[in-house]
């Protein structure tokens, strides 16, 4: 049985069942390092500007332990969110024969790359990172250029990196990653829990929108997530009053700082309604109300966007940003979506009346986002990992020289 230690910032729904998965269907003995206790216990999340816990478990079927956090004001949002002096010796504890990090940007993460014996005990990376907005062209500014070479040197301490899609992999080979060091893993959701519910979530969801007031023979435009400024829900909004689609309503669920701009830009028009934030279990509910998912996120920030996920496996339609990290993996044009250039309005509105303009082919989307999406689970992300770590297997004289030394906390 290989023993894997897995460092995470914190309880995350997408990631605890796999971690379920990896324990239940494979030989792996596995024990997750959490830094931070957000997810678990009730926080503000900035991004939804709300307290929030998530309401599905998020620390059962698999081992777990969460490493002391002393930074004063902890989290993800900045560097010095995490620090967690007792990280190296609780990892050391378990004695793995590898180690998998989902983050590296933080005070303590590069505190135990730098000190873990990877020479002896690999370190994997899993990451999201895309460069779908910008380039590395030869007009990078100074400041760029240097980032990226500490990005890369940051690279070169993992023997190998799990990367979740196209854009992703690219981001890597851009940063010096050979081929050879690269294992896909593509980014997944729990799909059992989103298919498992399909039959109720829709008859819920039918009475979802009869309590929201949207008339029963209406399409639904979904957008579900946090309102702020990278995820462009206004320009949703402007483009979904310039389709001027008959028998269509827009439906915003969430939170976020966009919420009272959105709800003034909403006011006029009485086929556009604005839902609250859903807890994790209401999810299914939430995009079977939905026949068309849009994601029209702006800029970097949106490295993959699981919400798309989320959507296809209730069989909605997607239209997305190509600044959208899954689009490359996931949208396949004119199959089961569209894909519009950021920022650009006209092109959304473009999207959102060919989407809608045929409801047998809208209805024929929706099952092939369904059929696209089995292929991205659980399974195939373990794939990627297994394959990494039979790749990163270290040689038995660096086992040895390892055994005869010793690691102090730091």
């Amino acid at each position: 049985m290989k023993r894997l230690a897995i460092i995470s910032s914190h309880p995350i729904q997408y990631y605890a069942p796999w971690f379920r998965y990896l324990t239940r269907e494979t030989d792996i003995e596995l024990k997750v390092f959490y830094l931070w206790d957000f997810g678990v216990t009730e926080q503000i999340d900035s991004g939804f500007e709300q307290a929030i816990k998530w309401d599905i478990p998020l620390l059962e079927g698999y081992s777990y332990e969460f490493v002391p956090n002393t930074s004063r004001n902890p989290g993800t949002s900045h560097f010095w969110g995490l620090q967690n002096p007792t990280l190296l010796s609780q990892v050391k504890a378990f004695s793995p024969a590898a180690v998998l990090m989902m983050n590296y940007n933080y005070a303590s993460l590069y505190r135990f790359i730098w000190q873990w014996p990877k020479q002896a005990t690999p370190l994997l990376f899993r990451g999201d990172s895309h460069r779908l907005s910008s380039s590395f062209g030869l007009a990078a500014s100074l400041k760029e250029r240097l980032r990226r070479q500490w990005i890369s040197g940051i690279y070169r301490q993992f023997s190998g990196l799990l990367f979740v899609g196209k854009a992703n992999a690219r981001y890597f080979s851009d940063h010096g990653v050979s081929p050879e060091r690269l294992f896909f893993s593509p980014h997944s959701i729990d799909n059992q829990r989103f298919f498992a519910q399909r039959a109720i979530a829709r008859a819920q969801a039918k009475a979802w929108k009869a309590e929201l007031g949207i008339p029963s023979h209406h399409r639904v435009i979904l957008f579900a997530g946090k309102f702020s400024t990278k995820k462009r829900p206004l320009d949703l909004l402007k483009a979904f009053v310039a389709a001027e689609l008959p028998n269509v309503s827009l439906l915003f669920v969430g939170a976020g700082p966009l919420d009272a701009d959105l709800k003034a830009a909403a006011a006029p028009y009485n086929n556009i309604y604005l839902a609250p934030f859903q807890n994790q279990s209401y999810m299914p509910r939430t995009y079977a109300a939905g026949d068309v998912f849009v994601l029209p996120s702006y800029g970097n920030g949106e490295t993959w966007g699981l919400a798309v996920n989320e959507a296809m496996c209730l069989g909605c339609s997607i239209i997305a940003s190509d600044h959208v990290g899954c689009v490359e993996d996931l949208v396949q044009r004119d199959r089961n979506g569209l894909v519009f250039p950021a920022g650009d309005i006209p092109a959304l509105t473009a999207a959102i009346k060919k989407t809608l303009s045929n409801s047998q082919r809208l209805e024929e989307w929706g099952n092939h986002s369904q059929e696209i999406i089995r292929s991205y689970s659980y399974a195939q992300m373990t794939v990627g990992l297994q394959q990494a770590l039979e790749a990163s297997k270290p040689s038995s004289e660096l086992l040895v020289a390892a055994s005869r030394s010793s690691i102090q906390p730091y």
